[in-house]
């Protein structure tokens, strides 16, 4: 039996695409007969992340890290974020010439950017830092595989995302009490999500938005017509999903976006900007519109068919994300690869 240990930043409390990824894929993983072990910012002391308090980085050192990999021994380590567990896991690695392989969750460049006058191309370079030093780096899209690979990212490898189907999934009554039509938001309300986007639109009906962040108490108060009902998880989320008539997806900076698969497994036509994420995610499978024009866009899915939205999303599973992600980790460690990893990490010391 294979023994994998995954390092991340990013674990409960937090509520985002990176946690439920990791949560349904390691499920998957151990449903397959491996033994997942996990090393998270619980158990280290941590402080507020500049600018977004809700989120918590760990004060992880390389010495607390290499001796929990000492303790755990696992076979092959995968590094699922760039923050401090993620630095010092990869630190630790490369000292003890451990396999690992990484993945690449965030648009970081435009995230910063859009808070900090820090140039992209400087933060690219670091993450190229980072991230080229393992056996390989894990990406969600074909678009995000073509870009990062133009930008110097090497040993690339898909690793798709999937839904519940069975929890997301459309229902007759709704929880929803509000004028029709309802056009839903789910996700992190902060400046990189693009959520003013939607909430600018003079959308007939009623527009909702799910889950919390540092942006959401000023938009709030501009816009005090839309429904802010906070973080919903579980089977209140999947309520919420079912209840509405179409899931608009502001964002321009997602590298994937679970909450689409989550809208459209509950019957929810997807209106969103034509960019990576929704273009991987959407193509040309009907399930939603993709427009330049996002007030267009909301309106022409009101047209699409509950049924052919929900058809699409059950093309994407956990259990074969989570074969990718296993094809993957044998991939990185065997054959040629083996010897490509061992070169990245001399050359990364």
């Amino acid at each position: 039996m294979m023994r994998i240990l995954v390092a991340t930043d990013a674990w409960h409390p937090q509520v985002n695409g990176v946690v439920r990824s990791l949560e349904a894929t390691i499920a998957e993983l151990r449903a397959l007969g491996v033994e997942v072990e996990m090393i998270t910012p619980q158990g280290f002391r941590s402080v507020a992340l500049p600018t977004y308090p809700g989120i918590r980085l760990a004060l992880a050192g390389r010495r607390a890290l290499s001796a929990r990999l000492a303790a755990l021994r696992p076979d092959h380590v995968h590094i699922a974020t760039e923050g401090p567990i993620g630095l010092a896991a990869r630190a630790a690695c490369l000292r003890e010439g451990r396999p690992f392989t990484t993945s690449y969750h965030t648009q970081f460049p435009d995230y910063l950017a859009a808070r900090l006058p820090v140039p992209r191309d400087l933060v690219y370079a670091a993450l190229r830092w980072f991230h080229n030093a393992g056996c390989g780096t894990m990406v969600a899209t074909e678009s995000l595989t073509e870009d990062l690979g133009k930008r110097g990212f090497r040993r690339l490898m898909r690793w798709s995302r999937g839904v519940d189907a069975t929890l997301f999934h459309p229902r007759a009554a709704s929880i929803l009490d509000l004028p029709r039509p309802i056009f839903l938001y789910v996700g992190r309300v902060a400046v990189e999500k693009n959520v003013e986007a939607l909430l600018e639109l003079d959308l007939p009906g009623s527009t909702v938005i799910v889950g919390d962040g540092p942006a959401r108490a000023g938009l709030q108060a501009r816009y005090p017509k839309a429904h802010f009902l906070g973080n919903r998880t579980g089977e209140l989320l999947a309520r919420t999903y079912a209840s509405a008539d179409v899931f608009v997806f502001p964002s321009r900076t997602d590298t994937f976006g679970i909450v689409l698969l989550e809208a459209l497994a509950s019957g929810l036509p997807v209106a969103a900007y034509p960019v990576p994420g929704p273009k991987d995610v959407i193509a040309t499978s009907g399930a939603g519109v993709l427009d330049a024009d996002l007030f267009t866009a909301c309106h022409a899915a009101l047209k699409i068919p509950n049924a052919c939205a929900r058809a699409h999303a059950l093309r994407f599973t956990w259990r074969e994300s989570a074969r990718q992600f296993l094809d993957n980790v044998t991939t990185a460690r065997s054959g040629h690869d083996g010897v490509t990893c061992r070169n990245a990490q001399a050359f990364a010391r």
